[in-house]
């Protein structure tokens, strides 16, 4: 039996790829650099505390915001520029990440 993924997991995932793909493609780093490593934990532990659970909407839709203003600031930047490339780096994900957001 195939065990479901949560919904929050989903998108710690997809959080996490447009990320490391800042981090690779704008940021030009062979690795995660400390600043998008702790991008990454601050977004997986307000994912993990969400009051929406598996209800989540996505973050654009969401209607409590609860990041950080610097934070948020900068996981937009991320997003914002990530987003359209995830179609040419990780198409399934964008897609699923996109049918979600319907």
């Amino acid at each position: 039996m195939k065990k479901k993924i949560s919904r929050v997991e989903k998108e710690r995932r997809v959080v996490e790829l447009m990320v490391r793909l800042w981090c690779r493609r704008k940021e030009g780093n062979a690795g995660l650099c400390p600043e998008c490593e702790a991008l990454i934990a601050y977004a997986s532990a307000r994912l993990e505390r969400c009051p929406h659970g598996e209800r989540k909407p996505t973050c654009r839709k969401c209607p409590i915001h609860c990041y950080a203003p610097l934070q948020r600031e900068r996981i937009r930047a991320v997003m914002r520029w990530a987003g359209p490339r995830m179609l040419l780096y990780h198409p399934l994900e964008a897609l699923r990440h996109a049918v979600r957001e319907l």
